[in-house]
């Protein structure tokens, strides 16, 4: 099973690159999510690590934003308890799909967790910054300090360039993307 990570900056167009490959996606973000809407498990540490912020089960978004606004160590405190989470939930969707001819994983933190393996095929989705950010500016609960926040936590760019395989420019327009998308395919298998 040949794996496939997309990575580059938050609000660059990851997720729908990893969508439209036409194959089996882990998506950390949305797994992230049915976390925070399904696991009590997960609810009760956080409570117990943050009780002034998480108070309600399903969690709220907006209790973590104001947790992580206000405390410089509430995003790692957040963090040391919903990775593993993922991680768990990673290993059960490459176990699920062993007999694939591939699979695409959309993890933002993919390097910096130090998820990838010899033999990963990585694509970098870039973007210009501006597009980036007029998208994250349409976003529900869009906050630049949450934005910075998770920038610190990650690579530079310019690093995850050099380590990846190809480089895929996303001009927000979908059919560009999809026919870069289908050559890109062709080159990798």
């Amino acid at each position: 099973m040949k794996r496939i990570a997309i990575v580059g900056k938050i609000g660059a167009g990851k997720s729908f690159v990893a969508s439209n490959f036409g194959l089996p996606v882990f998506n950390a973000d949305h797994e992230v999510d049915k976390i925070y809407k399904k696991d009590k498990n997960c609810f009760l540490k956080l409570k117990s690590k943050l009780p002034r912020y998480i108070k309600s089960f399903p969690i709220d978004r907006k209790e973590l934003i104001r947790s992580i606004l206000n405390g410089n160590k509430n995003l790692g405190k957040i963090i040391n308890i919903i990775h593993p989470i993922v991680r768990k939930k990673l290993r059960q969707f490459l176990k699920k799909n062993k007999n694939k001819k591939a699979i695409i994983l959309d993890i933002p933190l993919y390097f910096e967790n130090k998820l990838n393996k010899k033999n990963d095929i990585v694509i970098f989705v870039d973007a210009k910054d501006k597009d980036i950010r007029k998208r994250l500016k349409k976003r529900p609960i869009f906050n630049t300090k949450i934005i910075n926040q998770f920038r610190k936590i990650q690579l530079k760019s310019n690093l995850k360039k050099k380590n990846s395989n190809y480089i895929i420019k996303n001009d927000f327009k979908n059919l560009t993307v999809k026919n870069k998308i289908k050559i890109l395919k062709n080159q990798i298998f």
